[in-house]
């Protein structure tokens, strides 16, 4: 059976600091009845600032109690709080170059490294940087080429238990993308950077790999394909060796209704194996056996998402909208 719960669509531009009155958007839609164990009934998509740009890569720093999360066209890197609301982090985040380069030249996917690091996926830069939390400063190169060749621009990345850092490698950085005349590598490939500082690629066969995530024991990788002919999510086995295993088709997203520009992008699982994946309608919520069991729909283009507090609280990048969601589920927080 499937229910509709619809919400007010806000459309004024909303303040994010403590105080502010609270606008909700958007609908849930439950496909399933599991669906109610993850997300109440009452549960609203509450808005905690708009009027940006582009959002991405949004991420849960633990220690600082904060959401960092990139606007990739103005290049800028922000910072949200309970307490303080809305604050800029870093400016010229992700593209150091003075003339003009793509449509979303800052960064995009952010992690921990688990030494007090932010790691970076810089489009502009087209390298995986390592920014001190501490004092902000001393951006370092972590990788920005394979063999010799510069990567495309790198989107998505994240850390592993068996101490692996995978990454993804699609043209969108590139002004031109697939076009560009300063294309170095071919293909979108997914990589790691294993303990060692070695550099393999895994993946070469998808045609634009985007968004990770990993199940709470490590054991399968999941890889979104942003292709608009075959919009899918695969699964790969994660070798003992840090390598993956022959890959399967986990969830078609052609089954689903789409509209604007929606691709498969960013993904989050939670402690149950669950798969929170953004694309079409929003963010689909999908069983480990690749059930669809529901729908969490902002209204606009939902980029990526990310577990935050304690872990019951999924953070939203629509669009010009940053917004969270309370849930029943538990998700996995970096550096917890």
């Amino acid at each position: 059976m499937r229910f509709l719960l619809p919400f007010l669509l806000g459309t004024t531009l909303v303040a994010s600091a403590q105080g502010s009155r609270s606008t909700h958007i958007g609908h849930l839609t439950w496909h399933s009845p599991a669906f109610t164990q993850l997300v109440p009934a009452n549960a609203q998509i509450e808005v905690l600032a708009a009027g940006l740009g582009h959002l991405e890569g949004p991420l849960w720093v633990p220690d600082s109690s904060m959401l960092l999360f990139n606007d990739t066209k103005t290049q800028t890197l922000y910072r949200w709080t309970e307490t303080r609301g809305l604050s800029k982090f870093l400016e010229k985040s992700g593209y150091t170059g003075r003339l003009p380069y793509s449509e979303e030249p800052g960064s995009n996917g952010l992690a921990l490294d688990g030494r007090g690091n932010l790691l970076l996926c810089e489009h502009g830069d087209r390298r995986l940087a390592r920014l001190p939390l501490a004092g902000k400063s001393g951006k370092m190169t972590v990788t920005d080429n394979f063999e010799g060749r510069r990567y495309n621009s790198p989107n998505d990345l994240l850390p592993h238990p068996n101490g692996s850092l995978y990454f993804t490698d699609p043209p969108y950085g590139l002004p031109q993308q697939e076009r560009d005349p300063q294309r170095d590598i071919a293909v979108a490939g997914v990589y790691r950077l294993d303990p060692k500082g070695v550099v393999t690629r895994e993946l070469s066969d998808l045609s634009r790999p985007n968004g990770l995530a990993a199940t709470a024991d490590g054991r399968t990788l999941y890889v979104s394909e942003s292709d608009s002919l075959r919009p899918r999510i695969w699964a790969y086995e994660v070798k003992p060796s840090g390598q993956l295993g022959k890959g399967r088709v986990f969830f078609d997203m052609t089954t689903l209704s789409r509209r604007f520009k929606e691709q498969p992008d960013g993904l989050k699982v939670d402690r149950a194996g669950n798969v929170w994946a953004t694309g079409f309608g929003g963010i689909s919520v999908i069983s480990p056996a690749g059930k669809l069991l529901g729908s969490i729909d902002t209204g606009e283009v939902i980029a990526n998402c990310a577990w935050g507090d304690d872990g019951r609280t999924l953070y939203i990048a629509s669009g010009a909208f940053l917004c969270r969601l309370k849930t029943n589920a538990q998700g996995v927080v970096a550096g917890r």
